[in-house]
């Protein structure tokens, strides 16, 4: 092969993969808004194939019917709270309206003990004066101050609207996965036995019961914690109580203590409620904000061949670097990594 011939190949071996690379890098900005619904249907669908598959046989094998009930199910739990969130939060933000409007005083006048509160006493006091007394007031005062959070507000209502319609989308890819497990339980296995040799089904296994434990450990008990939460808001009349049980759900899916949403709003509760129902709404509240210590050992690393510590910092370090989809995806990497560590080094060391 003479040096044109070389030169000639080489020229349209680039180009062909100069085209190769710009058709992949196209495609990937094509299909990138839909990325994350994708994930998260993958998600979906793996924590209720279980679901799905008794479910399939006691109706005689229908799939496509069982895939179709479970979407339903799972698109009313979604729309039926967040329409009741929205309907709570109007109501909330309509009788605010109506009791500044009519010059009532609503919030009560604060205790002289707030005056020894360092640094922030005295103006905490102020503000809370005026507005027991005038919530008219306090909004002239702090006009300047509202206008600038009013964009932010805007934006997290936006945001959170966006974030319902891709979770939407997502139970609907979900549910037509659901179908489709057994075929992608063997490409997974032909991509893991090709990565990491032999023992491909069995990180197929430990990834899907990872993603299962974290939906279990930590979604699951986000859900039942917000969910008690709001039964006691909705019993003690808290204002605006869809708002503060949705805030509720995402502390508890960031592995905060949800006793730090909690222990202002018991204070509050005391100011507009009877002794004895403040009482039981607080030890309601303390229980409720101490449950995620008792469920999560139960749920967290349920079934998984790795310590719950490794599901547990893969979560929150996936988390932080990828926000909640970083959950799942944060606790099958350092679950894997902990298993191919495990499968390479400690073995090989005790064969020694």
């Amino acid at each position: 092969m003479n040096n044109e011939e070389y030169y000639r190949r080489s020229i349209y071996t680039a180009i062909r993969i100069g085209f190769i690379a710009l058709l992949l890098v196209w495609s990937f900005f094509i299909v990138r808004p839909f990325i994350m619904p994708v994930l998260w249907g993958l998600i979906i669908a793996v924590t209720i194939y279980p679901v799905h598959q008794k479910l399939s046989e006691k109706l005689g094998g229908k799939r496509n019917f069982s895939a179709s009930l479970i979407t339903l199910l799972l698109l009313a739990i979604l729309i039926v709270p967040s329409a009741m969130f929205v309907d709570s939060t109007v109501d909330g933000v309509q009788n605010v309206v109506d009791l500044v409007q009519s010059g009532k005083s609503f919030i009560p006048h604060p205790p002289e003990d707030v005056l020894n509160w360092k640094f922030i006493g005295k103006p905490v006091y102020e503000i809370w004066s005026l507005a027991s007394e005038s919530m008219v007031s306090v909004i002239v005062k702090l006009g300047p101050q509202l206008k600038e959070l009013a964009p932010a507000v805007l934006s997290v209502a936006s945001s959170l609207g966006a974030t319902i319609f891709m979770f939407l989308i997502s139970i609907v890819i979900g549910g037509a996965l659901l179908n489709q497990g057994e075929n992608a339980e063997k490409t997974s296995q032909s991509i893991f036995n090709t990565l990491l040799g032999k023992q491909g089904k069995e990180f197929v296994k430990l990834s899907v019961a990872t993603i299962r434990s974290v939906v279990q450990g930590v979604l699951g008990v986000a859900i039942i914690q917000s969910l008690l939460a709001g039964i006691g808001f909705w019993a003690i009349g808290m204002p605006f109580a869809g708002l503060w049980t949705l805030i509720i759900l995402f502390v508890a899916i960031m592995q905060l203590p949800a006793i730090l949403v909690f222990l202002p709003l018991i204070v509050y509760s005391f100011s507009f409620a009877d002794t004895t129902p403040a009482i039981i709404f607080t030890i309601w509240s303390l229980l409720v904000g101490l449950v995620d210590n008792v469920l999560k050992p139960m749920l967290l690393g349920r079934g998984v061949d790795a310590p719950m510590l490794v599901i547990l910092l893969g979560g929150i370090g996936g988390m932080m670097m990828s926000g909640i989809i970083g959950l799942f995806v944060g606790a099958v990497v350092l679950a894997l990594s902990y298993k191919v560590f495990v499968a390479i080094f400690v073995e090989d060391i005790l064969d020694e």
